[in-house]
């Protein structure tokens, strides 16, 4: 319950991620009194402009009694965990906390939690957040996509927090999140992942292509490097658990497939054959540049922008020049 000044007593479980280390840090620099709860051993405090986040050591889906008086205390619970663990965690926190607390989310799909809040905890205020961005990058500026499964004071004020720290809140209902977010993210991972696991295949020098590499090719190495130096498992549940990124790569496969039939040497063989598919090829052009609509400007703009700030790749140094033995004959 908020204190005699109005501050909002939260408890963040999984506060030892970077994600929930993040709200957490939010949730204090806006002057609330933050308990973090994570299996994880307490790690180091961040700086912040608020009181620093208590740490508890425990299990939110079967919290002990020091969990259980924080729980009982709290204004806001927000789980910042994966997705079985934190709905697993409802039913539990429907007992444990107040009727008139938030529970609020971080997954990056949304329907089976609006599910599970309405079947266990249909009196609760409920939010979802899903920061469309790696924390390390900071919250100023960047989108978060903002699902409320039951509205309420507490569900606004905390939608002001993200607000007031910089997040650009983005409203969306829960099928429509998991549809965008199929296409935002699971049909990204997966374009860069299949970019990458094509140039395996070719097996092609990484040093005198990354010289040679054009802007578009440079962005797409960056890209897939990030995500090869990421952590596998967060770039997994954006495949595996949104139940609408299956049909976000059958598009991109779908996709390919047009593309290679239209280049498919065979078929440029014949010159008409080759002005049919030259002349669809320009409709397919022509119908991605229809999508975007006015954005089409913008994002080339900022396409250009991006390419101005790449730096020269350094050209890979020449093997050292062997010099040649004196006398006797040379192939």
């Amino acid at each position: 319950m908020t204190d005699a000044e109005g501050r909002l007593r939260c408890v963040v479980a999984g506060g030892a991620g970077a994600v929930g280390r993040m709200f957490a840090e939010l949730l204090a620099a806006a002057g609330a009194e933050v308990c973090t709860v994570d299996t994880a051993p307490p790690g180091e405090q961040a700086g912040t402009t608020g009181p620093p986040p208590r740490q508890l050591r425990g299990d939110i889906t079967a919290p002990d009694a020091a969990v259980r008086a924080e729980l009982a205390g709290a204004d806001l619970v927000l789980l910042a965990l994966p997705e079985r663990v934190a709905l697993d965690a409802v039913a539990v926190l429907a007992d444990a906390v107040r009727p008139d607390a938030l529970l609020a989310e971080t997954l990056s799909v949304k329907s089976s939690f609006s599910q599970a809040v309405r079947r266990a905890a249909p009196g609760h205020q409920a939010v979802g957040l899903n920061p469309m961005f790696a924390p390390s990058l900071g919250l100023p500026g960047r989108p978060v996509a903002a699902v409320v499964h039951r509205d309420g004071p507490l569900a606004a004020r905390l939608l002001d927090i993200v607000r007031q720290g910089g997040g650009r809140v983005v409203t969306v209902e829960a099928a429509e999140h998991d549809r965008l977010a199929a296409a935002s993210q699971a049909l990204t991972h997966a374009a860069v992942l299949s970019f990458g696991a094509a140039l395996a295949e070719l097996d092609v020098d990484i040093e005198t292509l990354s010289a040679l590499a054009p802007p578009p090719h440079t962005t797409l190495l960056a890209l897939l490097a990030r995500i090869a130096a990421g952590t596998p498992e967060v770039y997994w549940d954006v495949q595996a658990g949104n139940p609408m990124a299956r049909e976000a790569r059958q598009a991109l496969a779908s996709g390919l497939e047009r593309l290679d039939r239209l280049a498919d040497p065979a078929r440029l063989a014949e010159p008409a054959a080759a002005r049919a598919a030259e002349a669809e090829f320009a409709r397919e052009v022509g119908r991605i540049r229809e999508m975007f609509g006015k954005r089409l400007g913008p994002y080339g703009e900022l396409c250009a922008g991006l390419f101005a700030q790449l730096p020269q790749p350094e050209l890979p140094q020449p093997a050292p020049r062997q010099d040649r033995p004196s006398g006797g004959a040379t192939c």
